[in-house]
């Protein structure tokens, strides 16, 4: 327990700059409300699409770990079967993951929901992506920096790779981005995501569909 507590011990964020003091949440919140207005006859297609190919619930939620390791209700398009074993354990990402789910999360449509998130304050447009909540105590004290700001839809390791990176490639650029966060900084990380998305560059890693579970590190 005492090793837990120590992982997600948080260290107080200071802003680099009025932009992330100042500015960042209001034009979350602005361009949140904005995107939703716009795409939500997309995000309607999208989930009849869902519910037609993976049946009910349309939408995936999980606990994921927020600001200062704070756990929020993560909203997600599924991508995956609830397909088990004999044993009634699930099976293996790479089973459950069906060629139109492989679709949406190629064109980012799975991430939709997650605006949702944002407008309630657990997340932000850019920012280190959202983690599982068992990979807390797996952190070493510099990885777990990645936690002194709202995680994002998007982040820094989203444009320099996404899931081609190793995890510890993932982590040095979150911490980076939590050093210096800057309105061209975002905007750069959200030209580059849109980039990103529509070249469809690094959905899965070298040996998985997603990504490897992370296991941790030593310091």
């Amino acid at each position: 327990m005492k090793k837990r507590q120590r992982k997600e011990a948080i260290t107080s964020h200071i802003p680099y700059g009025p932009y992330e003091a100042y500015v960042k949440r209001p034009m979350d919140i602005v361009l949140s409300v904005t995107a939703l207005l716009f795409l939500w006859p997309l995000m309607g297609v999208t989930a009849a699409l869902v519910k037609k190919k993976l049946g009910s619930p349309v939408l995936f939620s999980q606990e994921r770990p927020g600001r200062d390791g704070k756990i929020f209700c993560l909203y997600k398009f599924r991508t995956m079967t609830d397909e088990k074993d004999s044993g009634g354990q699930l099976l293996s990402d790479e089973v459950r993951l069906t060629s139109f789910g492989k679709r949406l999360r190629s064109s980012s449509l799975d991430e939709l929901p997650e605006i949702l998130n944002i407008i309630k304050g657990d997340m932000s447009l850019v920012g280190p992506r959202p983690l599982l909540v068992e990979y807390l105590p797996r952190y070493n004290e510099r990885q777990g920096r990645r936690h002194e700001v709202r995680p994002g839809l998007t982040g820094l390791a989203q444009i320099t790779g996404r899931n081609s990176l190793s995890w510890k490639e993932k982590f040095e650029k979150d911490v980076e981005y939590v050093d210096r966060i800057t309105f061209l900084g975002d905007c750069r990380i959200i030209i580059g995501t849109v980039l990103s998305v529509l070249r469809r560059e690094g959905i899965s890693s070298e040996t998985s569909a997603t990504m490897e579970a992370f296991t941790g590190e030593e310091e």
